[in-house]
């Protein structure tokens, strides 16, 4: 019994060291949450005009779907916020300096507000009390969706044992792509149009040890391990971020922004 434990001992505290000096796990693009792409976002240069936007929707249209794992039903594979997402990247372009967002996800309910106010100031002050000031039109919508999410598209591993002590790693990339558009309200025209894609990495470290003790009679073996996998939602927050990047970098090359 007292080679039990001290064979149980040293693997845990062998595993525990050869876990703690893996490599920090490193993603394809920007493995941050505040990775390349929303520092390039934060840090553009400010227009000569803020231009006043609407975002209506950012929906989901890959219609991908994935077992939850805890329970017996299935849930999206992406974020069905893609609109939350796709306002704090415009409001973030410039450190603010880019874009006027206005409300349009829940426009009902602000014109819902705005007529129990104006009722309210005419009913206690009268009908000369203090206006509401007109709402903001955008000049632009912008639009599009979460359009692609592909699994499994790289998956592999490596593995070694020596005197029954092994170290294996295993990873899987999936890969998820937005789409994003800008349509002029007095024309209609789609004036630009964007695609990005990222990409999410999950790698797994083991290692496994057996050894037999009692001259041979009886095995004994431990196990012990770690998986890393990004998260989906900053995955597409960083898609959309990139997505914002390109399309004012597209807007500048022609024409319709400029730098101050």
């Amino acid at each position: 019994m007292k080679g039990y434990l001290i064979i149980a001992t040293c693997l845990i505290l062998s595993s525990c060291t050869v876990v703690a000096k893996q490599p920090k796990l490193q993603f394809a693009d920007t493995p941050k949450v505040d990775g390349i792409a929303f520092t390039e976002l934060k840090t553009l240069k400010p227009p000569k005009q803020k231009a006043v936007v609407a975002v209506y929707d950012f929906p989901d249209l890959t219609g991908q779907r994935h077992d939850s794992g805890t329970i017996s039903s299935l849930s999206s594979a992406v974020t069905q916020g893609g609109a939350p997402l796709l306002i704090d990247a415009l409001k973030n372009a410039g450190n603010g300096t880019w874009f006027r967002v206005v409300e349009r996800v829940r426009v009902d309910d602000l014109a819902k507000e705005r007529q129990i106010v104006r009722q309210t100031r005419e009913e206690y002050e009268g009908k000369d009390s203090n206006k509401l000031e007109p709402m903001l039109f955008a000049g632009l919508i912008l639009q599009g969706g979460i359009v692609g999410y592909d699994s499994n598209v790289l998956s592999g591993g490596a593995g070694a044992r020596y005197l029954g002590i092994g170290l294996d790693r295993q990873y899987r990339r999936d890969m998820v792509t937005v789409s994003l558009r800008a349509v002029n309200t007095n024309t209609g025209e789609i004036i630009l149009n964007v695609q990005v894609s990222k990409t999410i990495l999950s790698i797994s470290n083991g290692l496994t040890a057996f050894k037999f003790v009692d001259a041979g009679t009886n095995l004994a073996e431990a196990e012990i391990g770690m998986a890393q996998n990004e998260a989906d939602t900053i995955a597409v927050k960083t898609a959309i971020e990139a997505a914002v990047v390109e399309l004012i970098k597209k807007g500048i090359t022609k024409g319709y922004w400029s730098y101050e």
